[in-house]
């Protein structure tokens, strides 16, 4: 299938490593110039160096503390700079803290807040006024499967990623006169380093190996193992397609079945 992606720009959040460097390694495969992000210059280095070596579209990265309003700024500026154009925002970040309600204070509140709804706010604010001008546009929310089906002991990742879903929803009403599409995606359980992560925190909780937990967690899924982050980027990809022209304002899981809800 041709994806009609070759040539396109694409900003892609948080992408040095995890989900977004999925994203951003699929869809420079298939043409498109990507400007990465993230906190680290030598993980950015590293990454571009990886995906220049794909030979598909150019590479380019801007350190980018997604917290920060001017840096967001900056990334967008520079994204223009490098490739004239930005068709494409893939939204992404990490995750917050674990915890239960009684565990957290104001700040870790606050902080989530910036990091996982209003640095998404701040992108696509930011990105807005060129893709109207275009008048075409991807904006692409990655999120979690606790959307559908919150997730014992997060609490603010329960909470703040339903709020990227309204924001996502509502926007996609108001841009489409302008052809910006809008979409979130749902990762469940993706082998990354953040689930990795959660698993040891759930192990040392339940005093049993992370193998246990593993295997108890690909109980619950019907395909009966983790995800890809091949998979998850090749969907991403086909979202931010022309392929994808018909699709603005959904909400997409890829859990291997995992959320029972309809």
């Amino acid at each position: 299938m041709e994806l009609g992606l070759k040539g396109k720009a694409a900003l892609v959040a948080a992408s040095s490593r995890g989900l977004g460097k999925a994203c951003a390694k699929e869809l420079a495969c298939e043409g498109v110039n990507v400007m990465l992000t993230g906190r680290c210059e030598t993980e950015l280095q590293k990454t571009k160096l990886e995906l220049q070596a794909l030979g598909g579209g150019n590479v380019n990265y801007v350190v980018c503390d997604i917290t920060q309003k001017a840096d967001i700024a900056n990334a967008v500026k520079s994204t223009l700079e490098s490739f004239g154009r930005i068709d494409i925002l893939i939204n992404n970040a990490g995750g917050p803290p674990t915890g239960g309600i009684e565990k957290l204070t104001d700040d870790d509140w606050y902080k989530a807040f910036e990091l996982n709804l209003l640095s998404y706010v701040r992108f696509i604010s930011e990105v807005i006024p060129y893709m109207k001008e275009q008048r075409s546009g991807r904006i692409i929310n990655l999120a979690s499967s606790s959307v559908k089906q919150p997730i014992p002991g997060l609490i603010l990742s329960n909470t703040f990623r339903s709020g990227i879903v309204g924001l996502a929803k509502t926007l996609s009403s108001e841009l489409a006169p302008y052809n910006i599409l809008v979409n979130t995606i749902s990762p469940g359980r993706i082998g990354t380093e953040r689930i990795e992560e959660l698993d040891a925190i759930k192990a040392k909780q339940q005093g049993i190996s992370i193998e246990q937990v593993r295997e108890e967690s690909k109980k619950t899924i019907p395909l009966g193992r983790y995800g890809e982050v091949e998979e998850f980027g090749k969907t991403v990809a086909f979202i931010a397609s022309e392929a994808a022209s018909y699709i603005t304002g959904s909400s997409l899981l890829i859990d291997g079945g995992m959320v029972k809800g309809i």
